[in-house]
């Protein structure tokens, strides 16, 4: 049975565990406190020289790393990861897009600000980060305007991937208010099928 190493509030955790469930695919969840430097163990950098989570050891002992790696791997073959050329290259570029534009701002200060403490140099750089967010909020939901998701109209790895921080970003102080195209292309991604909470643990209901 596969092992995902993950810390539950991690969006990018999140991502993996989303998938895995929606693919009908137990796993062994091992949790790592990365606050308290769990990652950084000698025993885990063997897996992950990078120290970071999730990783996702399959049952051969070979470890994969990097959300948006894990995701295409589990989605080969499936619904979740088009056939079609064009639409799996929408769907990295989406992807690259979360990574890049969107996660080091709107999941930088949920983390700063609902899993830690803010710091003197944090309060500095947070309007920057806010505003970054915003611009990438933006993006969204010019892009979600008249379509159901991000890719063909289908749901896909996209919105995985973009769901995991976004769902959660007033933890960071963001407001969805003003996205409504947002809003309901998030209550579309929380209606499907297999769909479980960010805190979810396999075994839970």
């Amino acid at each position: 049975m596969p092992r995902l190493y993950d810390f539950l509030p991690s969006g990018n955790g999140y991502k993996v565990r989303l998938l895995l469930r929606q693919l009908g695919l137990p796993f062994e969840l091992v949790e790592l406190d990365i606050t308290k430097g769990e990652s950084r163990s000698p025993a885990y950098l063997t897996k992950n020289p990078n120290g970071r989570i999730p990783t996702l050891e399959l049952d051969d002992g070979t470890c994969l790393a990097e959300s948006g790696a894990i995701l295409c791997y589990l989605a080969e073959g499936t619904r979740f990861w088009p056939a079609d050329r064009l639409e799996r290259a929408h769907t990295l570029q989406w992807m690259f897009f979360e990574q890049y534009s969107h996660e080091p701002y709107i999941a930088v200060v949920r983390f700063w600000r609902h899993v830690g403490r803010l710091t003197p140099r944090q309060e500095s750089e947070l309007p920057g980060r806010m505003a970054g967010g915003y611009q990438a909020l933006g993006v969204m939901e010019r892009h979600l305007t008249g379509r159901s998701f991000f890719v063909a109209d289908r749901y896909g790895l996209a919105d995985i991937a973009l769901y995991a921080y976004t769902h959660v970003a007033n933890e960071g102080g963001f407001d969805l208010g003003p996205y409504p195209a947002i809003g309901a292309w998030l209550e579309r991604v929380a209606a499907e099928p297999g769909h479980v909470p960010i805190s979810w643990r396999p075994g839970a209901r």
